[in-house]
């Protein structure tokens, strides 16, 4: 087994808190070794409301995990998601002090910090910048300003932001979990990289993930994060619908939703009933399929049509954002019957539903190909992808007279002396595959073996946060 590209995702959502474990093949294809998944009883709305609760389903799901891989897990990469975040849209620039030296990775450093120094609101952080798009000296649409001359640089920023009490109670959970935080991102650029192929992402795409209390919203377009959203509703409020217009327990309304839903009645008949034990002996209730998916009907439409919104607000009908791959659905809300078509008639975009199994390894389990899990194989995704400097993220609990955690090859600091080719570098892209250009000199691949991307510099002030509150 290769240690080093073994990586753990842990996915805390509303309805349930999954661990999983995976290391790519020989194939570059991602090869589970477990899953655990408990039932998420302190969170809500993506938002932990019990952290007693929430650390016990964690440990409850990192042990079915541990269990079924036979490894000890020591550090995870964590999602983040809940009704707190929001983004924005920024431009910044710098003035070069000398227009003569090209631009070079140093000056990308300074125009990133500088974002990173906006005011928030109080109680706000910065999760993540995303640069959209490049000016030098006013010219536009520039992917790629290193190597060119000028005095101003100058960039669109797409930046999401989230409270820091939330982000700190996901931290606290996952540190009282004996657990250390490898890396966090955001659950939707998670599942982008779980179900969305480049071409969509170049050609315009919509990911919209339907999770148990919000439903996370990504526009990518020309390969580049452009939008992102959540919306406070997910399948628990059509589940909470059913449980009202029916006058039935949760448990009830759950499994209706999910046996015999459907988002367009049309397709049940009216004499189409099913029935429901009643409590503690009483009369069983009698409920028709035809009101039942007029339930889901009305609430699934109010969700699509806030979905709409955002992608409105994004600007779609602009030529230069046309999406032309339409829209993925994909989380657990996805496998709702009908949910295509209601889609695709509400927003009249091609519509497909998402699911990770392209990533996966073919003698994979099925049950890991289920939308339901789309988050949870893009965290794991992002984790060996990414050059972790710190613990691997498992050991090996056979080995428990000489326990040893796998570590990567650290990353040298660059030397104080060291030529400008191979300065730390941010990397731009929001995909991070950690992979070197084609074209590059033998200097560059040295530097690019030396830098860190501005999510992992995130990443580890984080950590080092987290410590040292903790």
């Amino acid at each position: 087994m290769n240690p080093e590209k073994i990586a753990v995702g842990l996915d805390i959502g509303t309805t349930k808190i999954v661990a999983m474990i995976g290391r790519k093949n020989e194939y570059g294809k991602l090869e589970i070794l477990g899953m655990g998944k408990a039932k998420s009883l302190g969170v809500h709305r993506g938002v932990v409301t019990n952290i007693t609760q929430t650390i016990e389903s964690i440990k409850l799901a990192i042990e079915e995990a541990e269990n079924e891989s036979d490894l000890a897990i020591k550090s995870v990469v964590v999602g983040i998601a809940g009704q707190h975040i929001r983004s924005l849209q920024h431009s910044d620039y710098i003035i070069r002090q000398n227009s003569d030296d090209v631009i070079e990775d140093k000056d990308i450093d300074n125009l990133i910090q500088n974002v990173h120094n906006l005011v928030m609101l109080p109680g706000e952080e910065i999760i993540h910048v995303l640069p959209q798009e490049y000016k030098v000296d006013g010219q536009a649409e520039i992917r790629e300003p290193r190597g060119m001359y000028g005095s101003r640089l100058e960039a669109n920023f797409h930046i999401v932001v989230g409270q820091i009490s939330s982000i700190k109670n996901i931290g606290r959970c996952v540190k009282s979990s004996n657990l250390n935080v490898a890396d966090i991102t955001l659950e939707p650029l998670a599942s982008a990289e779980a179900v969305l192929s480049q071409e969509e992402k170049e050609a315009g795409v919509v990911l919209v993930d339907i999770g148990g209390g919000t439903t996370d919203v990504a526009i990518f377009k020309d390969g580049i994060i452009r939008h992102t959203a959540v919306i406070p509703f997910g399948g628990n409020v059509i589940t909470e619908d059913i449980k009202e217009g029916c006058s039935i327990i949760e448990k009830q309304a759950e499994l209706l939703k999910i046996k015999f839903g459907s988002a367009w009645p049309g397709e049940n008949k009216e004499n189409e009933i099913v029935s429901i034990p009643g409590l503690r002996g009483r009369e069983p209730k009698e409920i028709s399929l035809k009101n039942l998916s007029k339930i889901i009907h009305a609430r699934v439409v109010e969700i699509i049509e806030q979905v709409y919104l955002e992608i409105k607000n994004y600007g779609y009908d602009e030529n230069k954002k046309k999406l032309i791959a339409g829209i993925v659905l994909t989380g657990g809300g996805s496998q709702l019957k009908h949910i295509k078509q209601l889609v695709e008639f509400v927003t009249g975009m091609d519509t497909r539903i998402g699911f990770p199994n392209e990533h996966l390894a073919s003698e994979s389990d099925d049950e890991f190909s289920s939308p339901a899990y789309a988050t949870a194989v893009g965290l794991v995704l992002k984790g060996v992808s990414k050059n972790q400097t710190d613990e691997i993220s498992v050991v090996d609990p056979n080995n428990s007279n000489h326990p040893q955690t796998f570590k990567q090859p650290s990353i040298p600091e660059p030397e104080p002396e060291a030529p400008k080719a191979e300065e730390k570098e941010e990397d731009i892209n929001p995909d991070n595959t950690d992979k070197p250009e084609e074209n590059e000199g033998p200097k560059n691949k040295k530097a690019g073996q030396q830098r860190k991307g501005f999510l992992e510099n995130w990443a580890d002030k984080f950590r080092n946060f987290l410590n040292d509150d903790l």
